[in-house]
């Protein structure tokens, strides 16, 4: 994929699989809504979740997104991440791409203790199976 058309994927309505290394054994991997914007993936979690202890204790993540219709395509990012307290103004964003709107805010506000982690970008990997030969 181009620059373009790989973020353009990225920022498409996607969910996510978040990996996170851990110290005892293959890495954590879970499913979890996100946004990109302005070069920058967030997403929101519970702030107690063992994947939050463990993006703090690593400082990286990965994140896949992919298309399951033909012709499949995914995006894959690794890079830095941040964790920082969640508003309901930064979980609505996120949880309105998967939800009517109604539903977003009402999400947002069952969250108290959600934080919002960051993830930047450093590393990208794309396919676009349309796109190969053949």
């Amino acid at each position: 994929m181009s620059h373009e058309e790989r973020e353009s994927f990225l920022a498409a309505v996607h969910v996510g699989v978040l990996s996170v290394a851990r110290p005892d054994g293959p890495p954590l991997m879970t499913p979890i809504w996100y946004r990109y914007a302005d070069g920058v993936v967030q997403m929101a979690t519970q702030h107690s979740s063992h994947k939050v202890r463990l993006m703090q204790s690593t400082g990286v993540a990965s994140l896949c997104v992919q298309r399951e219709e033909h012709p499949p395509a995914f995006v894959t990012v690794d890079g830095p991440v941040s964790v920082s307290p969640a508003s309901r103004d930064d979980i609505v964003p996120i949880a309105s791409r998967y939800l009517p709107a109604n539903e977003a805010l009402a999400f947002a506000d069952s969250t108290p203790d959600d934080v919002i982690v960051t993830l930047t970008p450093t590393r990208w990997f794309t396919i676009d199976f349309a796109k190969l030969p053949g």
